[in-house]
């Protein structure tokens, strides 16, 4: 109970530090960390977000695995659309969609593990921990801010 007590009070730090920053005009992020603990990122020390409808890896080799294997799938489509060619036949349209699907993603991925990479490389710099998964609802922070602060009164 102490741990649990003591944690909520560096979450409330962390939050009235986020929330100043934020109103100094500095661009932050409230994320949990891998622990579960509170942290303001910086705008740069976040990559993409694994788990949010992005990517489901978390890391930028990771993503970059994905990257080369969207990558083959698209040359191995183009060679599936001018196969037939060769034989003198039409080509094979059907593999239109796996040249645009991977045609698009390719350079998605590279984006995401480049932005990832930078991302690691700044919070290694700084200190800062990795963050975890998903997103901090604000509200309930509020909310259990002022139940916090009724309850010890």
């Amino acid at each position: 109970m102490v741990s649990d007590r003591e944690r909520e009070r560096r979450n409330d730090a962390v939050y009235a530090e986020h929330k100043r920053a934020v109103a100094a005009g500095e661009k932050r992020v409230l994320r949990k960390t891998r622990t579960g603990e509170l942290h303001s990122y910086r705008s740069d020390e976040i990559g993409f977000t694994p788990g949010r409808g992005q990517a489901q890896v978390s890391t930028w080799w990771g993503m970059g695995i994905l990257m080369l294997f969207s990558a083959c799938m698209f040359i191995g489509g183009c060679w599936l659309f001018q196969l037939p060619l060769w034989a003198g036949e039409g080509p094979e349209w059907g593999a239109l969609w796996v040249i645009g699907l991977s045609g698009f993603f390719t350079p998605y991925a590279f984006n995401l593990a480049r932005d990832e990479y930078l991302a690691t490389q700044v919070r290694k710099r700084r200190g800062s921990p990795k963050p975890g998964t998903g997103n901090v609802d604000i509200d309930l922070l509020e909310l259990g801010q002022e139940n916090h602060r009724g309850m010890s009164t």
